[in-house]
């Protein structure tokens, strides 16, 4: 959850990419989902890393598991962050491929920050632009 003593770091066109957080005397870097996204070290170093890190892996397919027999092919709908006392919260879909002459794909709620469930693909993950037997 985000705390008082984390500071937003965002884009010149003010799009938030992250924040930087106290680590002991040095300072670390956290991305909109909540995860590392450096080690302890400078300040300018850790507004570097969230620059250098952006926010377009975003708009990237992720895998849901826990919701069906296989994970799911989801996209990243909303990033909501902890606030003032309210959950955050992740909401994703299933990937439609940007059909858009497609019905709407059913939606998913997980928590801020990033749960295990919701992951980058692997090898060995289903395509769902594949038929198999």
């Amino acid at each position: 959850m985000t705390r008082p003593d984390w500071t937003p770091h965002r884009r010149d066109d003010g799009e938030l990419l992250g924040w930087i957080r106290p680590e002991g005397e040095h300072w670390a870097a956290v991305d909109v989902l909540g995860r590392p996204a450096s080690a302890a070290t400078e300040w300018l170093d850790a507004e570097a890393a969230l620059e250098a890190h952006g926010i377009a892996w975003l708009a990237d397919p992720w895998m849901l598991e826990g919701e069906a027999e296989r994970p799911l092919r989801v996209r990243i709908l909303e990033v909501t962050p902890d606030e003032e006392g309210v959950p955050g919260r992740i909401v994703v879909k299933i990937d439609d491929f940007g059909d858009m002459n497609r019905p709407a794909t059913a939606q998913f709620v997980v928590e801020w920050p990033i749960p295990a469930r919701l992951r980058p693909p692997r090898a060995g993950d289903p395509d769902p632009r594949t038929i198999s037997r």
